[in-house]
């Protein structure tokens, strides 16, 4: 791939593909990829055999660019191309300057996961290299999806033992004594999102089998308690509604060889008004603790649909109209 240099906006920078038989996959049927950078960056792109002309300003021209090439190199090893990575494209190449970087990529048994901006990229090195991680940011973002896959991973690799998910039992206009059902039907619900992220990620009768030996286990936090975690991947989901005792509790878990990840949303805190977080209480307690990495995700790095990014700079702006 050859890019051509232009000495100003208005003059066309050309990107060159080495081969056309490709590029239709990277374009989108009816160039509707194309037409989602444009309406993305602000560019404009035209397509004329291997070759795409970029006009634009020099940032957005680079973006486009670092963008193209990247969806250029995932079809050329194999994989297909859809909406979510073409905005994952975009998110890359836009945060890193318009400079290409080489895709983060999780590898598992059934596909491979691909960071889809920045911080998540730093948050699967980090959780490769850490002993601990807490992941924060809103929802959709992929905290608690990712920390699932490289889960997965390690323990795949022979890493880890055994993989542990946690989440507090607390949400919003709930509780469990009004809920129907014994004590897993009642906890069933809060853990369904742990249980999805674990059946996308290896064959269904493989988590079946898992989480009948003991291999995996998804539990509420009050059953972590007077345990020790050792060779276990830890995660905790939804830990904004932990309480300061409850975090406390729960990071002591941590044994020989294991890692634990802490993911939540402080914007999302379900805990009776006037209770501080754990997650707020970890946060300030621990930043500086070396072996601790801490990841921050914002609403620029939702990967789900781009209304939900928007939603989520709705509330966030009426809450701080509010004073909350």
């Amino acid at each position: 791939m050859t890019t051509v240099t232009r000495t100003d906006e208005r003059t066309p920078v050309h990107i060159q593909f080495d081969d056309n038989n490709l590029l239709p996959l990277v374009f989108g049927a009816h160039d509707k990829h194309l037409v989602r950078i444009e309406q993305q960056l602000g560019v404009s792109l035209v397509a004329r055999g291997n070759r795409v002309a970029i006009v634009g300003s020099e940032d957005a021209t680079k973006s486009a660019g670092a963008a193209l090439r990247a969806l250029y190199t995932q079809v050329r090893e194999g994989e297909l191309v859809n909406e979510g990575d073409v905005d994952a494209a975009v998110r890359m190449a836009h945060t890193s300057d318009g400079e290409s970087s080489d895709r983060t990529l999780i590898q598992l048994h059934r596909k491979k996961i691909a960071a889809r901006s920045a911080p998540q990229s730093r948050y699967i090195e980090a959780m490769r290299q850490n002993e601990m991680v807490f992941g924060i940011g809103p929802a959709g973002t992929g905290k608690t999806y990712l920390a699932v896959c490289v889960a997965v991973e390690m323990f795949s690799a022979g890493k880890v033992d055994r993989i542990i998910l946690s989440r507090p039992a607390v949400e919003a206009g709930e509780r469990l004594g009004f809920l129907p059902g014994d004590m897993q039907e009642k906890i069933d619900p809060y853990l369904r999102p742990l249980f999805d992220a674990l059946h996308d990620t290896m064959p269904g009768d493989q988590v079946v089998r898992r989480l009948t030996s003991g291999e995996f286990e998804v539990a509420p936090l009050a059953f972590m308690r007077g345990r020790t975690l050792t060779n276990a991947f830890v995660i905790l989901d939804e830990a904004q509604n932990t309480t300061a005792t409850q975090m406390k509790m729960f990071l002591t878990r941590l044994g020989e060889n294991s890692r634990m990840v802490v993911t939540g949303d402080l914007s999302q805190v379900d805990l009776p008004s006037g209770t501080r977080p754990g997650l707020r209480d970890a946060v300030d307690t621990l930043q500086d603790v070396p072996g601790i990495a801490f990841v921050r995700f914002s609403d620029a790095d939702v990967v789900r649909p781009p209304l939900v990014a928007r939603v989520i700079r709705a509330y966030d702006a009426a809450d701080k109209s509010r004073g909350k």
